[in-house]
């Protein structure tokens, strides 16, 4: 059964010696607000993260595949959804029948039952056979720093070599030298939102929700690299309505949530120069605070 309720969410998470999301218009140096010197890390780069969970830990099994992900062939799996639905004369039929005809309905709502990230995130399945498109009732927006970053550069150097030609150089000349970039910490915050509406017409479940917190929150224990440095999640708040359309505006929601500088600290290092403000009180009619994690 879809959800019933609208949900809005506040999601801190933090980054020390690692690039959190590269720019690759910019060198791969951690994105930036060029006017404000703030960070930033796009609504893709988190999806993905929860892709890779919900994938790792569902193991890949229906209905918590994963429809985006590296290498998938996604006309394949359109072809999957018209086999199922037993119309897969439209697989390699004419232009006519290749656009699902009275079909894509069936067809959509097969991919929706199938991948977790369709139901959740929504997806244009339009390539191929026609699957349809599909708005998802899970968004996000850019997560931004609290305060500015300094985006560092790192000069490394790798020992080994490639050939044998490499190897009869002289010692010192053989050396690769490349570059890498980092984030000394940064404190950022994302915002989200989960349509009741939306999850009714893609049949996003509590239990799928239920996934959604506990990949939030674990996310960044299973996405360690050299590159990422130390990223961990640090507060999820979820705002919780009454009603399908919601009984609050979310931006009044997410004032609620105040991350900032203690005293006296100047330049942070760690999640302990600062403190998070969480006002609960006085919740609009209809309205729960459900503190997950923080």
């Amino acid at each position: 059964m879809a959800i019933a309720n609208r949900y809005d969410f506040v999601l801190l998470f933090d980054v020390k010696d690692g690039n959190p999301n590269g720019d690759p218009d910019a060198g791969n140096l951690p994105r930036v607000d060029a006017e404000t010197g703030r960070g930033l890390v796009t609504d893709v780069s988190i999806k993905r993260k929860i892709r890779n969970y919900v994938g790792m830990v569902k193991a890949e099994q229906p209905p918590f595949e994963i429809y985006v992900k590296e290498k998938a062939i996604l006309n394949k799996q359109h072809e999957r959804a018209y086999e199922a639905i037993g119309a897969s004369d439209a697989i390699k039929g004419d232009d006519k029948k290749r656009k699902g005809g009275d079909r894509v309905d069936e067809a959509r709502a097969w991919m929706c039952k199938n991948f977790y990230d369709v139901r959740a995130f929504g997806a244009v399945m339009s390539t191929g056979v026609n699957c349809g498109q599909v708005r998802g009732p899970v968004q996000f927006t850019f997560a931004r720093s609290v305060d500015p970053i300094v985006a560092q550069e790192h000069s490394i150097t790798r020992m080994a070599v490639a050939t044998e030609a490499e190897a009869a150089k002289q010692e010192g000349d053989n050396r690769t030298m490349g570059r890498k970039h980092t984030v000394p910490y940064g404190l950022y915050v994302a915002h989200g939102f989960v349509s009741a509406h939306l999850g009714a017409q893609t049949n996003f479940s509590d239990p799928d929700l239920d996934l959604l917190w506990e990949s939030l929150i674990n996310m960044f224990e299973h996405d360690r690299s050299a590159a990422r440095g130390e990223m961990a999640t640090r507060g999820l708040y979820v705002f919780k309505h009454e009603s399908q359309l919601g009984n609050a505006p979310a931006h009044d929601l997410f004032a609620r949530i105040q991350p900032q500088l203690k005293e006296g600290v100047m330049v942070p290092r760690n999640f302990n120069d600062y403190s998070v403000s969480v006002d609960a009180t006085k919740l609009p009619q209809g309205v729960e605070l459900i503190r997950s994690v923080g």
